[in-house]
């Protein structure tokens, strides 16, 4: 295949009389020259199909360094185009918020996703999957320090009783100890007196999102992403 697209562009140089000897000889030569990148294209393509294109060029990147390549994102993301490749689009996000339901919390959070320790900074929230026809719901507990799911639990419908096993499950994880924040949207589940009180009495700081800033929450928001693009 290869060869043959040299001879293409040969035939196509040859039919410029005009062009310079020096001209030809150097278009020659470039194509004769063998593609630097072509083990990684290999090597991309078949990571690409592996995982039925729900890899991006980031992911994709990190299979490689794993495997011995040295590379860095912008590149394989110059060749994932040169090749055609795009990862698949990611589900729309399901949306909790209903409006006042009751009080809110601050953003103590305010974006800072660091944290020193396990137990110092929880996010959650409540993502939808399709399964067989029907609707599944699942609400995780994640630790920043780690990225570790502290706690989860699966429902069919989103309600109240869910967000209570998952933060009850939390709680017998959870050492005597104080200032765990614990972040979420403006969801009408995290705004109920009976959620609040339960932190309340294991001192735990209550922290929301901004309304219509899923930028405030975008660590548990790239997690679900993943699970779904990559993994479900």
């Amino acid at each position: 295949m290869k060869e043959l697209r040299q001879h293409y562009h040969l035939s196509l140089l040859l039919q410029q009389a005009s062009m310079a000897r020096s001209s030809f000889y150097y278009h020659l030569k470039s194509l004769q020259q063998e593609d630097k990148y072509e083990q990684v294209k290999l090597k991309i393509q078949e990571i690409y199909h592996k995982h039925k294109g729900r890899y991006g060029y980031r992911r994709i990147t990190l299979v490689l360094k794993h495997l011995g390549f040295c590379i860095n994102h912008k590149t394989v993301s110059r060749l994932m185009s040169e090749l055609g490749l795009k990862s698949r689009i990611r589900i729309k996000k399901y949306k909790s918020y209903r409006g006042k339901q009751g009080k809110t919390a601050p953003n103590l959070l305010a974006r800072n996703f660091k944290a020193n320790r396990m137990y110092q900074k929880w996010v959650t929230d409540i993502t939808e999957f399709k399964v067989a026809g029907k609707k599944l719901y699942l609400s995780p507990i994640l630790d920043l320090y780690n990225r570790e799911i502290i706690s989860y639990q699966l429902s069919e419908s989103p309600n109240f009783k869910q967000v209570i096993c998952m933060l009850k499950k939390a709680f017998r994880k959870l050492p005597k100890q104080k200032n765990l924040l614990l972040h979420s949207d403006q969801g009408w589940q995290y705004q109920m007196p009976m959620y609040q009180i339960m932190l309340q009495k294991r001192k735990i700081r209550q922290s929301m999102s901004r309304k219509g800033n899923c930028l405030d929450n975008s660590v548990v928001e790239n997690f679900f992403g993943t699970l779904k693009s990559e993994l479900f």
